[in-house]
C-alpha cells in the first residue's frame, strides 16, 4: 500500500493504525519522556506518531491539559487536523487551528480543545497574548530547525515560557542544515541549555574555532575535529536519529501526500478558474519542502509550463542552484551534486535515465493522469544503485481537481473512463449540480 505507515482501511476516513516498530518506539518514548528530539525524515510517519503519544498521554494518562503544536504555515493549515481525522483511534482528540486574523485565532485558542495548531509566524503573537499566564503544558515543534537562529524573535519568545512548559517535542528531519553550529538554539529549547550550555557564544567555544574573519569580525565558526561525536554523546539521550543503523526497517520507497488547503478567497477562485481547467497554486508548501531538506537535492516534476514558470518564479530569490533536465550535461551536472533543484516533465524522464546520484527525494508539483509516466518518472530515483530511502512528496490541493488525480494513481486505475468520470464529478462540483444521489 501506498504511503509511509501500515494502514488497514475500514473507511475512507476512518482507518487503523498499526504501526512499524520504529514507530511505536518513538511513540513510547515520547510518553515516557518529557523532553524529546524526534530528528525523523519527512514522510516517515512523525505526525501520526505524535498525535498517538498526545492522545495516550491526554485520555490514558492524564498527563498533559493542553498542547501546542508549532508548524510551518501550510503544515498547520491542514497536516495536523488531517491526520487526526484520518485513524480511527485519535477520534475523540479534538485539534483546533490557530489561524487567520487576530479575532479569529483569539477565537480559536478560546475553543474547547485538546491540540491547538499555530503557525510559526504567530508564536511572537501568542506569548505576547497570555504573557506570564502561559497556558499549554506541552508544546511540539514540528520542523525544529526554523528556530535555529538564537536571534530569531521567535526563538527569543519562546525560550521566554520554556520554564512553563512541561513537555517538549522537536520534530524535524533536518536538525543541522547549514552544520553543527545550528544545533545550539534548537537542543536549547528542548533542554533550556543543560547539555550544550546556556549561551551560543559558550558552545562555540568549546566546539568550535574561528574561520573566516575580517578584524574582530568573525564569518565563520569550523567546528573542531572531535565536535560531532562529542555534541551526539551529549545530546544522545533526549534525541532520536531514524537515520541510526538500530532503526533501519524503514521503506525504500516513501510516497508523502502534502494536502494544500486554500484560503476562502482562493477556494473561490481556484472554483472559477477550473470551470477552463486553469487553476494558480503559489509554491509555498514547495519551499517547505525545501527549506524542511536543506542541502539535499531534490527532483520536481511539474505537467504544465505555466506550472514550471510558477516554481521558478517563487525560488527566484533563493540561493538555490536551479537547473532543467534538457541534456545530458544537466544529467551530469544534477548526478554530480551540482544543483539543488532539478525541474523535469514527468515525459523528459520517462525512459532509461539514471538520476539516482543527484537525491533521493522528489516532488511532484502537478500530476500527471498517465499512470505510466508517473511510475516512470519516480523510477529514475527509485532504482537500482539509489543508496538512500525514496521520499515522493505529492501536492495536492484539497477539495480540488488534483485530489481525483492523487486517487486514481494510487488506486492504479489511470484509465481514460477514470478521467471522464472524475472530469465529470469535478464539473458537476463547480456547477453546483448532482446526479439525484444521496
Amino acid at each position: 500500500v501506498p504511503g509511509q505507515d501500515r494502514r488497514i482501511r475500514t473507511e475512507r476516513h476512518d482507518m487503523k493504525f498499526v504501526p512499524h516498530n520504529y514507530q511505536r518506539y518513538c511513540i513510547n518514548r515520547m510518553i515516557t519522556d518529557p523532553v524529546l528530539g524526534l530528528f525523523l525524515d519527512m514522510g516517515l510517519g512523525k505526525t501520526v506518531i505524535t498525535l498517538t503519544a498526545v492522545n495516550d498521554l491526554r485520555f490514558n494518562r492524564f498527563a498533559v491539559r493542553k498542547v501546542l503544536v508549532i508548524a510551518p504555515k501550510k503544515v498547520a493549515e491542514d497536516t495536523w487536523t488531517r491526520e487526526s481525522q484520518k485513524w480511527d483511534h485519535l477520534k475523540m482528540l479534538r485539534v483546533i487551528p490557530v489561524l487567520g486574523s487576530i479575532k479569529q485565532r483569539i477565537r480559536a485558542i478560546n475553543t474547547p480543545g485538546d491540540v491547538w495548531v499555530l503557525s510559526r509566524d504567530n508564536v511572537s503573537w501568542l506569548v505576547d497574548y497570555y504573557k506570564n499566564d502561559w497556558p499549554f503544558d506541552m508544546v511540539i515543534i514540528d520542523e525544529l530547525s526554523s528556530f535555529k537562529s538564537n536571534k530569531a524573535k521567535r526563538f527569543r519568545k519562546l525560550k521566554s515560557v520554556r520554564n512553563h512548559i512541561h513537555r517538549i517535542v522537536g520534530l524535524t528531519g533536518t536538525p543541522t542544515p547549514n552544520g553543527l553550529e545550528d544545533l545550539w538554539a534548537q537542543i536549547y529549547l528542548l533542554d533550556e541549555g543543560k547539555r550544550l550550555g546556556k549561551t551560543l557564544t559558550g558552545y562555540r567555544d568549546n566546539y568550535f574555532t574561528p574561520g573566516a574573519r575580517n578584524g574582530n569580525v568573525i564569518y565563520e565558526y569550523n567546528p573542531r575535529t572531535w565536535a560531532d561525536e562529542e555534541i551526539n554523546e551529549r545530546i544522545k539521550d533526549i534525541c532520536i536519529s531514524m537515520k541510526a543503523e538500530d532503526y533501519l526497517e524503514l521503506p525504500e520507497r516513501i510516497d508523502n501526500v502534502r494536502h494544500i488547503k486554500l484560503p476562502d478567497k482562493a477556494k473561490k477562485q481556484y472554483e472559477e478558474l477550473e470551470k477552463t481547467m486553469i487553476a494558480d497554486i503559489d509554491g509555498e508548501a514547495l519551499k517547505e519542502i525545501i527549506d524542511a531538506n536543506a542541502g539535499k537535492g531534490i527532483l520536481v516534476f511539474y505537467n504544465f509550463k505555466h506550472d514550471k514558470a510558477r516554481i521558478q518564479k517563487a525560488l527566484k530569490k533563493s540561493k538555490l542552484r536551479i537547473g532543467e533536465l534538457k541534456n545530458p550535461d544537466s544529467i551530469t551536472a544534477w548526478n554530480n551534486g551540482q544543483m539543488d533543484i532539478l525541474l523535469a516533465h514527468p515525459a523528459s524522464a520517462a525512459y532509461g535515465l539514471n538520476l539516482q546520484a543527484g537525491g533521493h527525494i522528489i516532488v511532484w508539483f502537478g500530476l500527471n493522469w498517465s499512470l505510466e509516466l508517473y511510475q516512470q518518472a519516480n523510477a529514475r530515483l527509485y532504482r537500482q544503485g539509489q543508496k538512500e530511502n525514496v521520499v515522493i512528496h505529492h501536492l495536492v490541493t484539497a477539495g480540488g481537481y488534483d485530489e481525483n488525480v492523487m486517487d486514481a494513481l494510487e488506486a492504479k486505475e489511470v484509465t481514460q473512463d477514470s478521467f471522464l468520470n472524475a472530469l465529470k464529478a469535478r464539473i458537476k462540483s463547480v456547477k453546483g449540480e448532482n446526479d439525484g444521489k444521496d
